[in-house]
């Protein structure tokens, strides 16, 4: 099965809803890297049923999640700038998985 380098980010209001869709992203081998924003590897059936899972617990009206998916070769070019990753959620370890 073929994986991918993802990034989840939400902006949700709801506590309880925001709990559910951090528990699933925890649930399907995601970390998170800031509190709203969560990235691992997936493979492509598995970030359909996310996006998916995450359609159907948000509120549309009030609520936003983005999913991207990025192959290796965009994942190295990207630059993370300032403060970057919240250290209190990430450490050099996991930062080694992706980087």
């Amino acid at each position: 099965m073929s994986t991918m380098l993802a990034w989840i980010m939400y902006d949700i209001a709801s506590n309880k809803t925001r709990g559910r869709v951090a528990k699933q992203c925890k649930k399907y081998g995601l970390t998170r890297v800031q509190k709203s924003i969560f990235l691992g590897k997936l493979d492509i059936n598995r970030f359909d049923e996310l996006a998916q899972m995450c359609q159907d617990e948000i509120d549309e009206e009030t609520d936003s999640v983005y999913l991207f998916p990025f192959c290796q070769d965009d994942f190295r070019r990207i630059q993370v700038l300032g403060q970057g990753f919240d250290k209190k959620l990430v450490n050099d370890e996991i930062l080694s998985k992706f980087f």
